[in-house]
């Protein structure tokens, strides 16, 4: 479903900007990927959420942002332990995923100057996947969609491998979050 909602039904609002391939409330763990613009830095005034994995990775002014976010949700998945899969189905999710990654990382950097972060969070039955960048339009499934016609497909996909997505826009700031979760 489409929506420009800042957050999900029963989300409390976006995260603490500051954390980096930790899990909330925690230092980063071993072996976590924070790409090479994001450096780990400490989470103080992170919400504390059992069971919650947090990773953030700055995008702004990297080359080849697409393979580049692809990559850090892979190992992000592998860490979680979404990949290997276990079974078929567990496969797909975990391919969802990067899609829908690969899918925000695309549209900002073709319609919004570019992403500025990708931030990752993953509980029991949520996987949020959010993109900020400097863009002032509005994302939207073009419509009608028409499978055989080249390009438009983005939103679209995200529309139909998520269970919810839309726009966060901070008050005084440019550029906007958009944000999609797919189930766990």
């Amino acid at each position: 479903m489409s929506t420009t909602r800042p957050y999900s039904p029963g989300d409390r609002g976006p995260e603490p900007s500051g954390v980096s391939g930790a899990s909330e409330g925690g230092a980063p763990e071993d072996g976590a990927s924070t790409g090479a613009a994001a450096p780990s830095v400490p989470s103080e005034g992170v919400r504390e959420t059992p069971g919650r994995e947090v990773r953030r990775l700055r995008l702004d002014g990297e080359s080849g942002v697409v393979p580049l976010a692809r990559d850090f949700a892979r190992q992000a998945l592998y860490a979680w332990g979404w990949l290997p899969a276990a079974s078929a189905d567990r496969r797909a999710a975990a391919e969802d995923v990067l899609l829908v990654v690969s899918e925000l990382v695309t549209n900002a950097c073709l319609h919004a100057e570019g992403p500025e972060e990708l931030f990752l969070a993953c509980d029991d039955k949520v996987i949020r996947v959010e993109v900020s960048d400097r863009g002032a339009g509005q994302p939207a499934p073009r419509t009608p969609h028409r499978a055989g016609r080249p390009g438009g497909h983005g939103m679209f996909i995200v529309q139909r491998l998520c269970l919810d997505w839309g726009v966060v826009r901070t008050p005084g700031r440019s550029g906007k979050t958009v944000w999609a979760e797919l189930g766990a």
